[in-house]
């Protein structure tokens, strides 16, 4: 029997703070278990094991991130909506760093919960984009390539990498902001093209 008041969403609250203070490798079932005041098999009444686990703790990363962004760009558009949405994501990053690296190490693109959840992410930021008349393949190229400037910094910024002792926050928004001058550099050879 499961404990009672334990459900999934405890479950993975309790994942998630164990993966951001102690990394997403600290995270197993006994660790879990521990941390809930109950034994580890009953944890197999919500997850599927350690795989099982992981799965779901990125699908609930997924839907934070999602959240995340989602309440930055509302009422912004344009360059607002872009920085918004990228300080949102090196938020969410700085925050819960153990789910992050989750989402980025653990995600089973071949399961259709997963690849929903992702997409949910991507069409965020398309939606962002279209108000530069980016759609179809452009909007996906630029969806990468934010993708790659907000990953890559954050990426960076977990692991230490940046030792040179400058204030951060003006280095994410420098690149953010030429970021958007490629944008609009775009915009204006599809308006000067049409």
């Amino acid at each position: 029997m499961a404990r009672t008041g334990l459900d999934l969403q405890t479950v993975l609250s309790a994942s998630a703070e164990i993966a951001d203070a102690q990394g997403v490798e600290a995270l197993s079932l006994a660790v879990l278990a521990q941390k809930l005041g109950i034994r580890s098999p009953s944890l197999y009444n919500h997850v599927n094991g350690l795989p099982g686990l992981r799965n779901k703790l990125v699908l609930y990363g997924f839907a934070q991130l999602k959240e995340a962004l989602t309440r930055a760009a509302v009422g912004k558009s344009k360059d607002d909506a872009v920085r918004a949405i990228a300080e949102a994501y090196l938020t969410f990053v700085r925050r819960h760093p153990g789910v992050y690296e989750a989402i980025s190490r653990y995600p089973d693109m071949s399961d259709p919960a997963m690849q929903k959840a992702a997409g949910e992410i991507v069409e965020i930021v398309v939606r962002v984009l279209e108000a530069y008349g980016l759609r179809d393949d452009a909007a996906i190229h630029v969806v990468r390539g934010f993708r790659s400037l907000v990953h890559g910094f954050a990426s960076i910024e977990q692991q230490g990498g940046f030792g040179i002792p400058l204030d951060l926050n003006v280095s994410f928004g420098l690149l953010v902001d030429t970021f958007l001058a490629g944008i609009h550099a775009l915009h204006e050879a599809k308006q000067g093209a049409n």
